[in-house]
Order: structure tokens, then C-alpha cells, then sequence
């Protein structure tokens, strides 16, 4: 089984900063992606590896780039104006199940 942690630091982080700025209409959230298809990703890592990958995730692909780009550039918007001290995983919904999900045969 595959483990991916989020670094509980830069939670907690994230969270003391959107508590503290709240009052000078500051927000701070942070973004957590699993696999994304980097350069670095497809060098590190071998076709097999990502398959394994891709089989324990949910959506069933490791995450495009722009996928994770348009969740920030999502949170730098008027529209996530009311939205702080927030992680938002990026991650085809790996984290959703506790990171256990079992593919079905």
C-alpha cells in the first residue's frame, strides 16, 4: 500500500496565519497534491511504480499540473473571498478513504 502524508507543520501553519491576518483581511490556506505529472515524477519514478499509483487512487490517473494550479489560482479570486485556514487536497480523492482505497475488481 502506498502512504502519502500531508505535513501536518504546514497545516497548522496555514491556520494559526489565517486566525492571526483574519483581522487585516489576510487569508491563508494551503494547497496538498498527491502524485502530479511533473518532469520530476516521470525521471523518479518507473512505469510500474505509476501504476500502482494510478490504481489506488480513486479517479484512477495521477494529477495533471494545471489541475493543481487551478486550485490556487481559485483561492487568489474574489469568489474564495470567505475561504481561510483551509488544506484543500489535490489528490483524485486518495485522502478521502484515509489513503486505504481498494480498487475494485
Amino acid at each position: 500500500m502506498i502512504m502519502f502524508f500531508i505535513i501536518p507543520s504546514v497545516i497548522v501553519y496555514s491556520r494559526n496565519l489565517a486566525c492571526e491576518w483574519a483581522s487585516d483581511s489576510i487569508r491563508a490556506n494551503s494547497v496538498a497534491p498527491t502524485f502530479i505529472a511533473t518532469p520530476l515524477v516521470d525521471n523518479a519514478f518507473d512505469d510500474e511504480f505509476k501504476k500502482v499509483v494510478e490504481s489506488t487512487n480513486p479517479l484512477g490517473r495521477i494529477g495533471k499540473p494545471e489541475e493543481v494550479a487551478s486550485v490556487v489560482a481559485f483561492l487568489c479570486m474574489p469568489a474564495a473571498s470567505y475561504i481561510t485556514g483551509q488544506t484543500i487536497c489535490v489528490d483524485g480523492g486518495l485522502s478521502v478513504n484515509g489513503f486505504s482505497y481498494q480498487p475494485h475488481a
